[in-house]
């Protein structure tokens, strides 16, 4: 048995190397490639995904695995060797279903689309993206139909992000959430000139911008020996090894919580990544299990710490001294107040904590409608806009900040969108459980100490990697399922008080 589960971590090794390969070329390519490189890199990339998807379905993988399961009953299900053969057995069953010709050409058409998406977005030109978007579309849906049957024809995609959980548990998540999120938007609004955030709008040099927020990052606990920041047109974290933790973001010189809270987030991200068990290198397991757990990761740095009030009794001053200009006569509540002010808006990665979700329903059902064939992608941008008109009360202008403004479709990630819901969902169960179990938080955090939390957190939650199931984790750490009351509860909370409700 020892023989077979190292053999087994030998051949799993190579083709996490080239998946991770694979990662940093799709990096490079959001960061510093020439766009004339697109082409080429479509190649490399296709070739990359191709063969680590060829290597990951042998007979003599899936011989180990059969093997090596007639006597797993000897490990402990919390074990290595254990959690190793149930996750890779699930992902072996699913990819094997898939023709490595598939993998290839979604991987060299995505790698394309990025590239005309970035140019669609800059021209606010979706008939550009258009041809582009279709091919993803069909070739997802290829994918789906390789993984048939299935209940319905997204649960397939979602799976591939958020492992074992169906679409008609999202849809029951939304449901249970919508309806109050759309009455507490309608009642901020009647108070709404009671939150100013004018001061957030001004002149911001990029350079300050950038040291403050990496010295927040490092302040939460991210190692840069193990990894850095650079410039990206849409905001996100990538890994190619626990060593190895990437972050990427976008400036705006004139809006201030824009590159600060994109920075917060994808540190908490980041932190998820650097915090995997050594143990677990090379075998796959080593990453965040889901991208919902992964987002409650980075929405609970991002929101229930950086936009508190705790963490800027600590920050606000320093913020002061590095924006005088801007902020010198702002008081702490006032722009505390100002960095949450909740308001309708088109931007998804700068919505508020009261609006975000809705900006993730709208996504969400736009995609169910494009793969069961209900809307057809020429018609996509009007009902992009009139579901912002009906959600939220507004519409855009251009396709820049309507239709075009997520990378998502153009990577080929259709299933991601609803993981931002629940990973917002997960951060308020998840820092509650912390709270009870540091009693001293909010002090630690006022001083300017995460180290309790980022404790916790690598206890809890990271050390494991993809060890278990996100349904198994969440039961592990608060004791029962994935619930939307406590989320709904905090932002009554916090919204009743900031607005006097």
């Amino acid at each position: 048995m020892e023989k077979g589960i190292q053999k087994l971590k030998g051949l799993l090794a190579e083709v996490v190397d080239l998946q991770r390969s694979a990662a940093v070329l799709a990096w490079e390519q959001q960061t510093y490639m020439p766009p004339g490189g697109a082409s080429a890199r479509a190649e490399q990339l296709a070739t990359l995904g191709g063969l680590a998807h060829r290597m990951f379905v042998t007979d003599e993988i899936g011989g180990l695995l059969a093997e090596l399961e007639q006597s797993a009953g000897d490990w402990g299900y919390d074990s290595d060797e254990a959690c190793l053969l149930r996750f890779i057995k699930r992902r072996y069953e699913r990819e094997r279903r898939i023709p490595t010709d598939l993998v290839a050409e979604l991987a060299r058409t995505t790698a394309i689309a990025q590239e005309v998406w970035v140019q669609a977005r800059k021209a606010a030109d979706y008939p550009m993206f258009k041809p582009y978007l279709r091919d993803v579309l069909s070739l997802r849906r290829q994918q789906a139909e390789c993984l048939a049957p299935y209940d319905h024809i997204y649960d397939p995609l979602l799976d591939e992000y958020e492992p074992e959980m169906k679409t008609a548990e999202v849809r029951a998540m939304f449901a249970s959430i919508k309806d109050d999120l759309v009455e507490l938007v309608g009642t901020i609004s009647e108070r709404a000139d009671a939150v100013r955030d004018e001061a957030l709008h001004g002149d911001f040099d990029i350079e300050r911008q950038r040291v403050f927020g990496l010295e927040v990052a490092q302040k939460f606990g991210y190692d840069l020996e193990r990894g850095r920041q650079d410039e990206a047109p849409h905001p996100f974290c990538t890994h190619f090894s626990s060593d190895d933790v990437r972050i990427t973001t976008r400036f705006d010189p004139t809006f201030l919580p824009s590159a600060l809270f994109g920075t917060l987030h994808e540190t908490g991200h980041a932190l998820y990544e650097q915090g995997v068990d050594p143990r677990l290198a090379r075998s796959g397991m080593d990453t965040g299990i889901s991208l919902g757990v992964h987002e409650s990761q980075s929405r609970l740095w991002e929101n229930l710490i950086g936009r508190s009030r705790p963490f800027w009794r600590y920050f606000f001053p320093q913020l002061q001294a590095v924006f005088p200009d801007a902020l010198a006569n702002l008081d702490l509540e006032s722009f505390y107040r100002a960095i949450n002010r909740s308001a309708p808006s088109l931007i998804r990665v700068e919505a508020d904590e009261v609006t975000y979700n809705l900006h993730v329903i709208i996504r969400f059902e736009l995609e169910l409608d494009l793969l069961t064939g209900m809307l057809d992608i020429d018609e996509l941008p009007g009902a992009w806009n009139e579901k912002y008109q009906r959600y939220l009360g507004i519409s855009p202008e251009n396709d820049a900040e309507g239709v075009l403004q997520d990378i998502h479709w153009s990577m080929g990630a259709i299933g991601y969108f609803a993981t931002y819901s629940i990973g917002n969902l997960l951060s308020v169960q998840l820092f509650n459980c912390a709270r009870e179990a540091l009693p001293n938080l909010d002090a630690d955090i006022a001083a300017g100490d995460f180290d309790s939390l980022l404790g916790w957190l690598r206890d809890n939650i990271h050390h494991h990697g993809s060890k278990f199931t996100p349904r198994e984790l969440v039961q592990r750490v608060t004791g029962g399922d994935m619930d939307a009351r406590p989320y709904m509860a905090y932002l009554r909370e916090k919204y009743s008080d900031i607005y006097d409700l």
